[in-house]
C-alpha cells in the first residue's frame, strides 16, 4: 500500500496560514452574498438590473452618434423602488378640449375680454392676459375640416380655406385683390390698398429707392401688414420681414400669413412699446396703415426711431403722400392731407431723419448713423430731446416716451453708433456688435463662436430624430429661449423661418443680439400667452426654459400655450435637465401628445435629456 510521507510537504509558517484562512473567509462571503442577490429576484417588490436602472455620476465626456441615439429605444424615467411602486398612483387625467367656439382662441387678445377696456389710441388692441383666476384649463379644438397645411413654397400663395375659415377678408377687401375664396382654398394674388399693380410691381419700384440687393438691408417691420404679401416678395431678395398687425375688423390678417408661412404676430402702436429692443430693424415700412404719426407729440414716429438702427430707413406710402394725385381718391381735402405731410416732414427733421426720396405713392427717410451733427447743430433747430434715465432697451409692458432714444456715443461723424454690421448673410456669422463693444457683460467673442459651433452640433443631431431635411414640413419655427440666436442661426440652410423668443426677465438681454445677426425676434413672459393665432407654429423648441419658469407659474400651463399656438402634426424639442424633463414628460401625456425622452448628444450620463414631441406619429388632437 502507498504510503504518504508527510516529511516530503513544506512546513508552512503563520503568515501563509493566515492568508489561506482570509482568503477561504472571502470565497465563503463572496459565495453567500451571491446567494442572496439571487433570492431577491424571487420578491415582487425587488429591485433588479441595477446598472440599467440607476443614473450614474454625469460624464461631460461621453457622446452619443446621432444614428445610434435615434434608434435606440425612449427612455423612462418613472420610479422603479420597492416603496414608490406599491403607492399605486393613479394617473394624472387628460386635459380636455375646450367648450364652444374656442378655435381662434387668443388669450392676450380675445374680442370678449377687450371691450373691458376704453377704444382711446387703441388701447383695447393692446395685450391685456387673463389672470391665474381667468385662466382656462383647456386644450383650443382645430376648425371642423382642418387639413394639414399646404407646404411651402406653394403656402406662400394659397391655403386650404378650412384651415382659416374667415371671410371678412374676402369680402371687405374684394376689389383691392388681397385674398380670395377659389373652390377649397384662400388664394393669396398680391393686391393690396396701395398695390394696385400688384405687390411685385410695388416691391420693384422701392427697390429703385432703397437698396433692397445689396445684403444691406435684412430685417424689416412691416406695421398694419394686411396679409402679409410685402413681406412674402420681400423674401426674394434675402430680406426677413416681420409683419405686425392687431386683431381688428380686419380679424385673421395674423393668422392669414402665419398660415401662408411668412413671419408675423399680433401688435399694435398705442400706448407700449414694440416688445423689441432699440436698434433692431433696418427698415421700418407702412403702406396706408392709417397711423396718426405727429399725434401724442409724435409718439409713435419716435417708436419707429428707437427700434431702427443707426443708418436704417422708413418707409411710408399711402396717405398723405402724393396727396396732390389721390386726395380725390382718399376723400380728403388737399390742405388737410398737405398740413398732415408737412407735420411729418417737420417731425423727421427733428428726429435728424434724412428724406431720401419721394416718387410717386413712396417717400423714404433715412435715420443718422450717430447722433454727432444732430447735437452739434441742436440750437438751430428744434430736436427732439433725448430720453433720460430709460433703458432703450427695454420693451416689456414698457410705456412708448415722447422722447429721442439716444444712441450709442460715436466720435466721428461717419462712424456709425454701436458698430457697423457686415452685409447678409456674412453678417448672420460675424461677432455682432453688442458683443466686440463689451455692452453684454460675460459673452466673449470666444464665447459666441463656442454658441455658434455648439448648436450646428445640437441641429445635426435634432435631424436623426425629426428629418429637417424633410421637404416643406417645418416653416414657422419657434425658439422660445433664444439667447444668442445659434439654434436659428444653425437653420439658416433649411426653407425655415425662426421666431427668437427672448424672455423678459433672462439673466441677459440677447435679443439685440439676435438682430445684429439678422435674425427676428421679441421679448415674451410665458407665464403669459404668446401674441399669435392657434395653430401658427411646425415646431417649437425650449432649451432651458422650463429650469427658468420652475418657481414663477405651472409647467402645465406653459405646454398648454405650446400645445395652443402647435400646428396638429407639429413638433416639439424640450431641452432640459432630467428632472424638468420627467416633469414634462408627465404633462404631455395629459396633453396626448405623442413623446418621448431621449439622451443629448453627450449620451447618457449626461444630466440634460431631451423630450422630443411628435404628433405626426399618431392620434394628437381633436
Amino acid at each position: 500500500m502507498f504510503r504518504f510521507n508527510l516529511s516530503l510537504l513544506p512546513n508552512p509558517n503563520r503568515k501563509t496560514l493566515a492568508r489561506i484562512f482570509l482568503l477561504s473567509i472571502l470565497c465563503i462571503l463572496s459565495y453567500l452574498f451571491g446567494v442572496y442577490l439571487n433570492s431577491r429576484s424571487l420578491f415582487p417588490n425587488s429591485v433588479s438590473n441595477l446598472t440599467d436602472n440607476c443614473i450614474h455620476e454625469p460624464n461631460f465626456t461621453a457622446k452619443v452618434s446621432p444614428s445610434a441615439a435615434a434608434g435606440g429605444a425612449p427612455l423612462n424615467f418613472e420610479a422603479r423602488h420597492s416603496a414608490a411602486s406599491s403607492l399605486q398612483l393613479l394617473p394624472l387625467p387628460p386635459i380636455e378640449f375646450c367648450e364652444g367656439n374656442s378655435t381662434d382662441y387668443c388669450p392676450c387678445q380675445d374680442p370678449q375680454r377687450e371691450r373691458r377696456f376704453h377704444t382711446q389710441d387703441l388701447f383695447h388692441r393692446e395685450r391685456h392676459c387673463p389672470g391665474p383666476e381667468e385662466r382656462r384649463r383647456c386644450r383650443v379644438p382645430r376648425p371642423e375640416g382642418y387639413r394639414t397645411p399646404v407646404r411651402w413654397p406653394e403656402s406662400r400663395d394659397s391655403v386650404w380655406f378650412a384651415n382659416v375659415p374667415s371671410t371678412r377678408l374676402t369680402v371687405a377687401k374684394k376689389d383691392q385683390n388681397w385674398v380670395k375664396v377659389e373652390g377649397d382654398r384662400l388664394i393669396f394674388p398680391g393686391g393690396g390698398t396701395s398695390f394696385p399693380a400688384g405687390v411685385k410691381g410695388y416691391v420693384a419700384d422701392m427697390a429703385d429707392l432703397v437698396p433692397l440687393k445689396t445684403g444691406e438691408i435684412r430685417t424689416v417691420l412691416d406695421i398694419g401688414c394686411g396679409v402679409a404679401s410685402f413681406g412674402g416678395r420681400l423674401l426674394d431678395f434675402n430680406i426677413m420681414t416681420l409683419s405686425v398687425a392687431p386683431r381688428d375688423v380686419h380679424e385673421a390678417q395674423v393668422q392669414f400669413a402665419l398660415e401662408r408661412g411668412l413671419p408675423a404676430m399680433l401688435g399694435v402702436l398705442s400706448t407700449l412699446r414694440l416688445p423689441h429692443p432699440s436698434r433692431s430693424f433696418d427698415m421700418a415700412h407702412c403702406a396706408r396703415c392709417l397711423i396718426p404719426w405727429t399725434a401724442h407729440d409724435g409718439l409713435y414716429l419716435l417708436e419707429i426711431d428707437r427700434v431702427l438702427r443707426p443708418g436704417g430707413y422708413w418707409v411710408l406710402s399711402g396717405p398723405p403722400i402724393n396727396w396732390k394725385s389721390m386726395y380725390q381718391g382718399w376723400k380728403r381735402t388737399p390742405q388737410d392731407l398737405q398740413a398732415e405731410q408737412a407735420a411729418i416732414d417737420d417731425l423727421a427733421r427733428r428726429l435728424c431723419w434724412e428724406k431720401v426720396v419721394e416718387k410717386g405713392p413712396i417717400a423714404v427717410w433715412r435715420k443718422p448713423r450717430n447722433h454727432v451733427l444732430c447735437r452739434k447743430s441742436s440750437q438751430s433747430t428744434k430736436f427732439v430731446p433725448l430720453c433720460e434715465g430709460r433703458d432703450p432697451d427695454a420693451a416689456w409692458y414698457e410705456k412708448m416716451g415722447t422722447c429721442t432714444t439716444p444712441l450709442p456715443i460715436a466720435k466721428a461723424t461717419n462712424e456709425v453708433a454701436g458698430g457697423s454690421l457686415k452685409l447678409w448673410p456674412e453678417r448672420l456669422w460675424a461677432t455682432p456688435p453688442r458683443i466686440t463693444s463689451g455692452s453684454l457683460k460675460g459673452i466673449t467673442v470666444d464665447a459666441f463662436n463656442h454658441d455658434t459651433k455648439i448648436w450646428e452640433e445640437r441641429v445635426s443631431y435634432y435631424n436623426s430624430y425629426i428629418s429637417l431635411e424633410s421637404s416643406g414640413r417645418f416653416r414657422n419655427i419657434m425658439d422660445m429661449n433664444a439667447d444668442l440666436g445659434g439654434f436659428a442661426a444653425a437653420l439658416s440652410e433649411y426653407p425655415v423661418w425662426v421666431m427668437n423668443v427672448v424672455p423678459s426677465d433672462a439673466k441677459d438681454d440677447t435679443l439685440g443680439v439676435i438682430f445684429e445677426r439678422g435674425l427676428i425676434g421679441t421679448y415674451m413672459d410665458w407665464c403669459e400667452a404668446f401674441s399669435t393665432y392657434p395653430r401658427t407654429y411646425d415646431l417649437i423648441h425650449a432649451a432651458g426654459l422650463l429650469s427658468l419658469y420652475m418657481d414663477r407659474c405651472d409647467i402645465l400651463d406653459i405646454l398648454l400655450e405650446i400645445d395652443r399656438i402647435l400646428r396638429p402634426a407639429g413638433v416639439v424639442i424640450i431641452r432640459d435637465h432630467v428632472d424638468v424633463v420627467a416633469k414634462a414628460k408627465t404633462a404631455a401625456d395629459r396633453l396626448n401628445w405623442q413623446s418621448r425622452i431621449v439622451h443629448t448628444q453627450l449620451g447618457p450620463f449626461h444630466a440634460e435629456k431631451i423630450l422630443i414631441v411628435d404628433n405626426s406619429l399618431g392620434p394628437g388632437s381633436r
